[in-house]
């Protein structure tokens, strides 16, 4: 789980200290500020030790960069315990709403005309609460009279879609298969699909080709150098998976890889690997249905035996 804080550090600096180490130590990562050590001060805004640069609109620009890491389990949270959101917080929320990144408060917002969904208000400790207990943050609710209202903001969305690339890594290491025997393949178990396995692979990044966003992915959360064959499939999200979001186009596009060697060096975005044949996995492991989809995909299209 991913999150950036928002709001007054020159005002509430010793409150971002412990909201930060609330959320950190509760298996939240804050994005940024990412190291609460205050240097200095520059035309009224605060200047940390973490940040690139002493120009306030790099800074600023730079922390909105950060956006673009959450994810769409993540969230922004903003720290205005008075209610108010200071000139810089109110920008960064209008940029929140506009990319439908997820916003949370501290307080009811006092001094702006904005719409939020209900449960949108949380106190810090009652939020880790509940990120600790359902492993999400909290979901927005729309009553049926806000939902003309909550139509007008979704109209204002930047659109854009979410791509994200999946590898079957296909064993191609020194390991000795009996003749029709099925090539094991790696699945994780990862946080992300709430301890069900996967394939491995994660999203596009801007302007990213895709086989370059999918030998970073592997090498990222397997440590594994792979080779690319060939695109498997490519699909839309899974409207009855249980992980669809309605408010994003996502598009899914795998493919198969071999790797040489079964060592790996999982990130911290899983939990646990396995080598397993494809049938093995498809009967007997809590697979997510997307990853599902694909290996029923591949057993049907580009079995690979030893």
């Amino acid at each position: 789980m991913k999150c950036i804080l928002h709001g007054s550090l020159r005002k509430h600096f010793d409150l971002f200290q412990e909201v930060h180490a609330l959320f950190t130590s509760s298996d939240i990562e804050v994005l940024a500020p990412k190291i609460l050590s205050r240097v200095g001060e520059t035309d009224g805004f605060v200047r940390l030790a973490s940040d690139e640069s002493k120009d306030p609109r790099v800074v600023e620009l730079l922390y909105l960069e950060k956006l673009a890491e959450l994810g769409t389990m993540g969230f922004s949270y903003y720290l205005n315990p008075q209610g108010v959101l200071g000139t810089s917080a109110s920008y960064e929320l209008a940029i929140d709403q506009l990319t439908n990144t997820r916003t949370l408060f501290m307080r009811p917002l006092q001094d702006l005309p904005v719409y939020l969904p209900q449960n949108s208000v949380w106190k810090p400790k009652e939020l880790v609460q509940y990120v600790l207990e359902n492993q999400s943050c909290p979901l927005p609710f729309i009553p049926q009279d806000e939902e003309s209202t909550h139509n007008l903001l979704q109209k204002l969305i930047l659109p854009g879609s979410i791509i994200a690339v999946g590898g079957i890594i296909v064993d191609y290491s020194p390991k000795r298969y009996r003749g029709r025997q099925e090539r094991e393949i790696l699945l994780v178990k990862t946080h992300k699909w709430g301890g069900r396995f996967s394939i491995v692979g994660g999203k596009v990044k801007r302007n990213e080709q895709l086989s370059d966003a999918l030998l970073r992915e592997v090498k990222e959360e397997t440590g594994l150098d792979i080779g690319i064959e060939e695109s498997i499939c490519t699909f839309d999200q899974i409207k009855n998976s249980g992980y669809y979001l309605g408010d994003a186009h996502q598009v899914f596009t795998d493919n198969v890889v071999v790797a040489q060697r079964r060592k790996i060096i999982l990130n911290e975005e899983a939990e646990e690997y396995q080598w397993v044949p494809p049938m093995v996995a498809l009967r007997e492991l809590p697979l997510e249905p997307n990853a599902r989809k694909t290996i029923e995909v591949y057993r049907e299209r580009h079995l690979r035996t030893a």
